[in-house]
């Protein structure tokens, strides 16, 4: 598998102008590696074809890295589960520092051990409920991006990104196609809670043609 995930990688990252060198399709083989062999022990994602750890998995959780500015950027995923979108985005672009929120103690356990295996600096692991989190006051606007995969509805996440994001950082909720009633419901909480939509970008996974929409966020400067 290894020379077929390379090269699936390879051709789905140029797809989306991201350029993967080899330290990256090696950690990424690592990466999958340890998700087969953990997800057969704790299930840790669904697997139901080849393309769906490197493309709806690793691909899908590398798009947002293009509207992310910044690559020193402080980052927190809030329900990551198997690691998505962090880990990628940290192997894609390693200056990250990553912080990655999931109140599975398994799921932290198996973060924990990717994170040593891999060797990822800057790279924390949070097993809590985010609404215990939210109650240590260190946290409030502790992150330059907040990000969630099809964690939350949005009008949740919204109320739950506007505590930890900084003045003028971002929040990018990483969605399905039809997420419009969502946006609407939004929209007062974003005044609300201090955010300003900024972006709703429809994306194209490649070779799999999945559509995403990528919703960004600005915490307004108080």
């Amino acid at each position: 598998m290894e020379n077929t995930l390379q090269k699936i990688l390879s051709e789905a990252s140029s797809a989306i102008g991201i350029s993967l060198g080899e330290r990256e399709f090696t950690l990424f083989q690592e990466y999958y590696s340890e998700l087969i062999f953990w997800n057969n022990k704790i299930n840790l994602i669904s697997v139901k074809s080849e393309l769906d750890i490197p493309i709806k998995h690793f691909i899908d959780s590398l798009i947002p890295l293009q509207f992310i500015e910044n690559k020193n950027n402080s980052l927190i995923d809030i329900g990551t589960g198997a690691g998505f979108p962090g880990i990628p985005l940290k192997i894609a672009a390693d200056t990250l520092k990553v912080s990655l929120l999931d109140s599975s103690r398994k799921k932290a356990s198996f973060l924990k051990n990717i994170v040593r295996k891999l060797r990822l600096d800057d790279t924390i692991i949070i097993n809590r409920r985010v609404e215990l989190l939210m109650k240590d006051e260190t946290c409030r606007g502790a992150f330059d991006v907040v990000i969630s995969r099809a964690s939350f509805k949005l009008q949740q996440f919204l109320e739950i990104g506007a505590f930890f994001i900084t003045p003028g950082g971002i929040l990018i909720a990483m969605k399905g196609v039809n997420i419009n009633k969502e946006l609407e419901e939004a929209e007062g909480i974003s005044q609300e809670v201090g955010l300003k939509h900024i972006g709703c970008h429809e994306i194209r996974l490649p070779i799999t043609e999945d559509f995403r929409k990528i919703v960004i966020y600005k915490k307004l400067q108080s």
